[in-house]
């Protein structure tokens, strides 16, 4: 499915953070993908490619700023975020009951951990959850755990977790997401890894800029073909999940 798209800029939470909303034309009711990025402060721009190849599949895509050098390590932020998601969708043309959290490195723990979490929103979870060229054995910026550990709590019923993660990742080793891809099943969770012959930023269709010190859109063709695999996962990944 190829849909065309309308890209708009609102705001969100008590700090006006901006969030960018990938709408596919003719709208819905369509599924949503909450996408958070990484490490570097409010970088929503760097999702870009992955975002509009995501939504050209059909989905409404909601791309925000963050800061994870915030007080609260971005936590507040995420889950504004969150917040501003689940009341606009349907406003957007979306299902906001069908909501995948995905989240790119320091985004992708954060993301992965709501579905094991739900107290930290109430007892809400994702549908489905995607972690992108992640590490799951340190805290989540949102629940202060790790998603590993959270893994021992008493259980839920399972969702969805998708993991994606390139094999030339060089900052992040794709072992973190195989180790995690293990735990889950051990665990009696729906996990599923792909590794695209890619690195860290290519799994989002980019590549680092040294002299920006940032991503930006690739042109090598690795990064883009893996790019493209990610934004299927995420497609497939809303179109396969499954009751809370």
């Amino acid at each position: 499915m190829t849909a065309n798209l309308e890209v708009t800029t609102s705001t969100y939470g008590p700090g006006a953070k901006s969030i960018d909303i990938y709408r596919p034309t003719p709208a819905g009711p369509a599924p949503v993908v909450l996408l958070w990025h990484g490490i570097g402060p409010d970088e929503r721009d760097v999702l870009a490619p992955l975002a509009e190849a995501t939504a050209r599949q059909g989905l409404l895509v909601y791309v925000p700023d963050w800061r994870p050098d915030a007080e609260d390590g971005g936590r507040g932020h995420l889950l504004e975020s969150l917040r501003f998601v689940r009341e606009h969708a349907a406003s957007h043309g979306g299902d906001a009951d069908r909501t995948v959290l995905a989240g790119w490195s320091a985004g992708a723990s954060a993301a992965v951990s709501l579905a094991l979490a739900p107290e930290a929103v109430d007892g809400w979870r994702p549908t489905a959850a995607v972690g992108i060229a992640g590490r799951y054995d340190r805290p989540s910026r949102i629940t202060g755990t790790s998603p590993t550990a959270e893994l021992s709590r008493p259980a839920l019923a399972p969702s969805p977790v998708w993991l994606v993660h390139g094999t030339s990742d060089t900052l992040v080793s794709s072992r973190y997401s195989e180790e995690f891809r293990d735990a889950l099943r051990d665990h009696g969770w729906s996990a599923h890894l792909e590794t695209p012959a890619s690195d860290h930023a290519g799994v989002i269709m980019t590549e680092y800029d040294p002299d920006q010190n940032r991503c930006r859109p690739a042109q090598a063709e690795h990064a883009r073909s893996a790019g493209l695999t990610t934004a299927g996962i995420l497609a497939t990944a809303a179109s396969t999940t499954v009751g809370r």
